[in-house]
Order: C-alpha cells, then structure tokens, then sequence
C-alpha cells in the first residue's frame, strides 16, 4: 500500500507547526515548538529523556491537547489551539496521522490480525473483508505472513512492534508518528524493525520518529531536530547535526550517545 499523498503545491509542507506549547502543572514542558515536515520527508526528534519529545507526537496526534500554537495539515485542516478545540477538529487530526508506540500497545486478547483491523473496521467503517484482505497483505510485507492468528504473548518483542507498525499502515494515514519504536526491544530485535521503517521511508511514506537510534537518523533522516529542555536546540541535515552540531549542547548529547563509556 502508498502512502496518501494529498495534492500539495511544491512550497507548502504536509505538516505544520507553530507555537506550540504544553503545559503538565507549573511544568512547561514544550515552550514555542516549530516543525515543518514536507511530504515523503522523515524527520526525527533526538535529546535527552524529558525533552519534550514525545510530547510533540502526543500533541500531533491529538493523544495530548496542546495549550496554545498552530497544527496545520496539508493547507486543507488547521487547528488553533488558543481557542476552543472541537472533537471534530481533535478527530480530523487523528485521520491524517497514525501513532507507532514504544510498547506496542497491542490489544493481548486480540490476535495480530485482529489488532491490525480494528481501526479501519471500528473508527474508519471500512468493511471487513477489505480490511481483512489488507491486514494480510501489509503483514505479510513486513515478514508476519502466517502469524495473523498469533496473540501478542506468542510473538517476538520484533514481531509485536511489526504488528503495531502494520497497524498504523491499516489507516493510511498521511503522516506516520514513531514514539521510541526500538526502545523496548532485546538488542537483536532492533534491526528488524529499523528495516521496515527505512523500506517505508524508501516508499515515500511521510515520518516523524523519536529515536535515541542515531545511525538510523543519518541514514534515513531528511531533517534532525535536537531538543532538550522543551525547546528547539538545533536542526537540520544529518550530516550537520550528526557530524558537525554547532550547539554545544548538541555535541555534548550526540557524544555521550556515541562514546557512552
């Protein structure tokens, strides 16, 4: 399956952010967050735990309401969130945009398939047998042909994060969210499901992806934005933040990842 690729103009990005702001209390945890993100680009999110991270996703995805800044998407949807936000607006934001979680968030009573095929038969209303027939599709694509009646307790920690991956593809949403997908994972497992989220970004599928995986970013990566502290340290290529940050905070961060004894 391709990617929704919504008619754009050249200069106007998928996904918009601006001001955006998140407050947990006295806690402020995202101060004034900007982020463009242009259709079939992959950005990726690095910094320190507490940074605010995932915070964005929450925020992006409508799992966490924002207390002030603009989310536009595709120039057709533009939420405001200095004003009163409808569930209408808090849904259509959810229809362009599907969330791969940290730990899988696999319904355990469900079989793969069946956790695969709940969205689009019980949000979107699609009809089951074309879900079905999609659901086997998409996991055979990303090597889990034959565990479609497998539970969550049966497979991998590789295999569970594929399904949650298989899941957010079910919704053909236009742009993909990535919380730490390889975080949870046992270190062998990591390299399977960085595959298949390269092969997505080589397909042209549209990702934001929070990750502490720093060759993945490199090589994959269109943009890499450096947070700590609930702001914007630094963005950019890869090879400038990766290789050559001009932030000092930027170093200190990549080097510690890199040379961490």
């Amino acid at each position: 399956m391709s990617p929704t690729e919504p008619d754009l103009p050249d200069a106007v990005p998928l996904l918009s952010v601006r001001g955006l702001r998140k407050a947990f209390g006295q806690h402020e945890v995202l101060k004034s967050i900007d982020v463009n993100v242009r259709s079939g680009n992959v950005v990726t999110l690095i910094g320190p735990s507490g940074s605010g991270k995932t915070t964005v996703l929450r925020c992006l995805n409508g799992l966490e309401i924002p207390d002030a800044g603009i989310v536009e998407f595709a120039a057709d949807l533009t939420v405001d969130f200095s004003t009163q936000v409808s569930k209408k607006q808090l849904a259509a934001m959810r229809d362009r945009s599907a969330m791969v979680f940290q730990h899988y968030n696999l319904f355990p009573h469900k079989t793969a398939l069946e956790n695969v095929i709940e969205g689009p038969v019980q949000v979107q209303k699609r009809q089951g047998a074309e879900a079905i027939e999609e659901a086997r599709e998409l996991l055979a694509r990303v090597g889990l042909a034959g565990k479609e009646n497998s539970y969550p307790f049966e497979l991998s920690g590789g295999q569970q994060q594929r399904v949650g991956i298989v899941r957010a593809l079910a919704l053909r949403p236009q742009l993909l969210l990535f919380d730490e997908p390889t975080s949870a994972l046992d270190p062998e497992l990591v390299g399977e499901v960085l595959t298949v989220m390269k092969e997505l970004a080589d397909e042209g599928w549209t990702m934001v992806v929070v990750t502490h995986e720093l060759a993945f970013a490199r090589e994959v990566a269109d943009e890499v934005i450096f947070m700590d502290g609930g702001v914007v340290v630094e963005r950019g290529h890869p090879d400038t933040v990766l290789r050559a940050p001009r932030e000092a905070r930027t170093r200190q961060f990549v080097d510690r990842l890199l040379n961490p004894f």
